[in-house]
């Protein structure tokens, strides 16, 4: 099958040619249909200090996608061949506290496909029968190429009760703007969202009812003012891993206020606790998506109207995945699509 590996440790990836994965009792082989790529695959390509301290080379890389189900193991019930699926790719154990107890997406000993393991970068992907997620007819490939993505805005977003409140989103990337559409959706009061790049910005404004603000040439302070918010946001979603984006977002927020943080910062960076603390916030740290309430509710959304199709601006057969990275790298698209076939 052909597949995009990372076969040296330097900075791109490479078309190769490999076997077909052998599936075990419990796994499934799904045939590939279409692929994101993700920031993560990003720091994989640019083979940045994560990159190599994370991923084992030679990888298949790339974790979302959609496709079909061509073969199951023996001990595989309740799926079925020919059934359109996507996937949760973080791989569990099954022995950790946190598993036992149901919180499959707190174990400590999860892996990654396509950060780990062998990714879905290919026309075959094998899969243990836990992770599939089955799509309805109202979920086309293209979407369920990027519910992965989908699912982190969606656990960030929903990580506290957002009817009727001020929400402030800090980053307008592809996950930032769907997070800021699952806001509206779910019934936000004001969403605004930041950035200092003004197509993000637009595609934002483009995806959802929002007020995009470029803190480059506007002062969020006469936003709020605008709006009419008196004390400022009550829930933050912090998305860019801007240490100076967190600070405003601390600095905006209402007494009491509630913070999701889903970008990670480069290296350490210093945060005025002190100012945390005076003002009572509440932080959460958000990782991946809640194994699996986040994939029914960002699905029964999307059943209900959600639509992010908007932020797919690139599709591309995957033979010019060059390209596409290429697009990512710029920071100027919204998600890239890789058709298989």
């Amino acid at each position: 099958m052909k597949a995009l590996e990372k076969s040296r440790p330097e900075i791109g990836l490479w078309h190769v040619t490999v076997p077909v994965p052998e599936i075990g009792p419990d796994d499934v082989l799904i045939r590939v249909r279409k692929t994101g790529i993700c920031g993560t695959d990003i720091h994989i390509w640019n083979w940045d200090d994560w990159a190599r301290r994370t991923v084992p080379v030679p990888l298949i890389t790339g974790h979302e996608f959609a496709g079909e189900i061509v073969e199951m193991g023996r001990d595989v019930t309740g799926l079925a061949l020919g059934q359109r699926c996507s996937g949760e790719g973080h791989l569990i154990g099954r022995d950790s506290r946190q598993s036992r107890a149901g919180k499959f997406h707190l174990d400590p000993a999860t892996r990654g496909i396509g950060v780990n393991e062998q990714g879905a970068f290919a026309e075959y992907l094998r899969l243990p029968a836990f992770n599939v997620v089955p799509l309805s007819d109202a979920i086309d490939d293209e979407i369920g190429a990027i519910l992965d993505p989908l699912g982190n805005a969606v656990h960030t977003a929903l990580s506290f009760d957002l009817v009727g409140e001020d929400v402030l989103i800090t980053g307008a990337g592809p996950i930032g703007i769907m997070a800021a559409a699952v806001a509206r959706h779910v019934g936000a009061r004001h969403v605004v969202i930041t950035d200092v790049n003004p197509k993000r910005l637009e595609l934002a404004a483009k995806l959802a009812d929002v007020v995009p603000v470029n803190v480059a040439s506007q002062d969020l302070r006469e936003v709020t003012s605008q709006l009419k918010m008196r004390e400022g946001f009550d829930v933050g979603l912090e998305m860019s891993g801007n240490r100076v984006a967190l600070d405003q977002m601390v600095e905006n927020l209402v007494m009491g206020g509630r913070v999701a943080l889903l970008g990670i910062p480069p290296g350490k960076s210093p945060v005025d606790w002190s100012r945390i603390v005076f003002k009572a916030i509440t932080i959460k740290g958000v990782y991946g998506r809640e194994i699996f309430e986040t994939w029914y509710k960002m699905i029964a959304m999307l059943e209900n109207g959600l639509n992010i199709r908007p932020v797919i601006t690139h599709r591309l057969p995957a033979d010019d995945f060059a390209q596409g990275f290429e697009i990512m790298r710029s920071g100027n698209s919204g998600k890239v699509v890789l058709d298989w076939g």
